[in-house]
């Protein structure tokens, strides 16, 4: 509530008044607003990507060579891919990095090519992402999210082999 306050000034005889304004109802406003705005704002809403993982006791299915690609994630942030199987693979293991220039740009031309190879985007590229004892908690993080980027139909995490881990110490990315 505003007030006013009189003080007399003796050299004039007149009262004189100095205004002072009360500003609880200004703050009583503020903490109402903060209030409608913090009960009506929605919060970001956490996202979770689905990842398939195998089952212990489950039968391996068989897939076509010419679907599968493997990503074995080493240590400094290397990758080493290949196409097919490690004894028989239709491209050989190769080396590369994150990033647009890197394994994006290798997934882009998987899809794009086993899509052509099948006729059908429902029979698409199947990448199984092994991760070393020497791969980091991110980058196994960063290969699924470029997974979604370029829209991988099926992917999942499993258990890397003795045979890949010789190759990755090979390769130095182990």
């Amino acid at each position: 509530m505003a007030e006013l306050t009189t003080r007399n000034d003796r050299s004039s005889g007149r009262a004189k008044h100095a205004p002072r304004l009360d500003l609880t109802p200004m703050v009583d406003l503020m903490f109402l607003l903060i209030t409608f705005f913090m009960l009506t704002t929605t919060l970001a809403k956490p996202s979770a990507m689905d990842i398939a993982m195998p089952l212990q006791d489950e039968e391996p299915i068989g897939l076509s060579e010419s679907r599968t690609m493997t990503i074995c994630i080493g240590h400094h942030n290397q990758i080493q891919w290949y196409m097919g199987t490690l004894e028989d693979p239709l491209i050989t293991p190769a080396l590369t990095s994150f990033g647009a220039d890197g394994i994006r740009k290798v997934l882009l031309g998987a899809v794009s090519e086993v899509e052509k190879i099948t006729g059908s985007k429902k029979k698409g590229l199947v990448v199984l992402v092994k991760p070393s004892s020497k791969a980091v908690y991110k980058n196994v993080v960063d290969i699924i999210d470029e997974l979604q980027i370029t829209k991988v139909p099926s992917y999942a995490i499993v258990d890397i082999s003795d045979e890949e881990i010789q190759q990755m110490k090979m390769s130095g990315i182990y």
